[in-house]
């Protein structure tokens, strides 16, 4: 005698209930890599190599900083926001290089994504913080730079040419590793 729907939904029920229990196998969640084949590395922003997308943006001071502008000097363009731990962590780290490595040609700028000026103001003024600090309202230079996280640093040369990417909080040695790559040391 054929089963009637509600015994075959009550055994699809039954089934899937045991499999959200007992959980999905690992082999089946995560295949890992296939042995051979290239590793993929998804894209973030404008790549390492290319010309640094150019733009405009008022300084938490009061003057706009173009970044083509800054042709000439090295700079490092950090996307943070006041409510990240790990942004409040490097900040300290990126405000000592600015002021040690301005002579060497070295330009550090903070842009801020969509916060009210006072916020931004209110963390500067906690840290200390002495580098131009960029309010970027509608999100425009984040967008250019397709910042998924933060913090998100682009490392850009004298030419305006993005020479790395770093994606999450910075230490010492690797700042300083970057900062070698454009030519600073």
């Amino acid at each position: 005698r054929p089963l009637s729907f509600t015994a075959v939904g009550v055994l699809l029920g039954a089934a899937l209930g045991l499999v959200l229990w007992r959980g999905i196998p690992d082999e089946v969640a995560s295949p890992g890599t296939v042995p051979g084949a290239p590793e993929f590395t998804p894209v973030v922003g404008p790549l390492v190599g290319s010309l640094a997308p150019d733009f405009s943006a008022r300084s938490l001071d009061g003057p706009s900083i173009r970044l083509s502008e800054l042709r000439g000097r090295a700079v490092v363009l950090n996307f943070w926001a006041t409510w990240c731990a790990p942004c409040r962590a490097e900040m300290p780290l990126l405000d000592e290089r600015s002021r040690a490595w301005a002579e060497r040609g070295l330009i550090i700028l903070g842009a801020n994504f969509d916060e009210p000026e006072e916020d931004v103001r209110a963390f500067r003024d906690e840290l200390g913080l002495s580098f131009p600090l960029l309010l970027d309202p509608g999100g425009e230079i984040q967008s250019l730079y397709r910042v998924i996280g933060y913090p998100t640093t682009y490392f850009i040369d004298a030419e305006g040419v993005i020479r790395a990417v770093h994606l999450g909080v910075m230490d010492e040695a690797q700042l300083d590793g970057y900062l070698a790559d454009l030519g600073l040391v």
